[in-house]
């Protein structure tokens, strides 16, 4: 049930990457200087790296953590 979730998150988020709605204009300007468009994405950006350490710390296959069989 848990991977479902996660599949379904990345996906709605992907779809949310593309931000058609806010490039018409810079208008409105978030504090003042930053087109919303730019904003949008900075904040996809702290939001897409917060979904991808979710995706490792939760998913990653407990296989590949084995150091026995690793050559060093």
């Amino acid at each position: 049930m848990r991977k479902a979730v996660v599949y379904f998150g990345v996906a709605v988020f992907y779809a949310l990457h593309q931000d058609f709605w806010l490039w018409r204009e810079a208008r409105p300007l978030v504090f003042g200087v930053l087109p919303a468009g730019l904003f949008y994405h900075a904040a996809y950006m702290v939001v897409s790296s917060l979904l991808l350490w979710g995706l490792v710390r939760f998913l990653w296959p407990s296989h590949l953590e084995n150091t026995a069989t690793t050559r060093e």
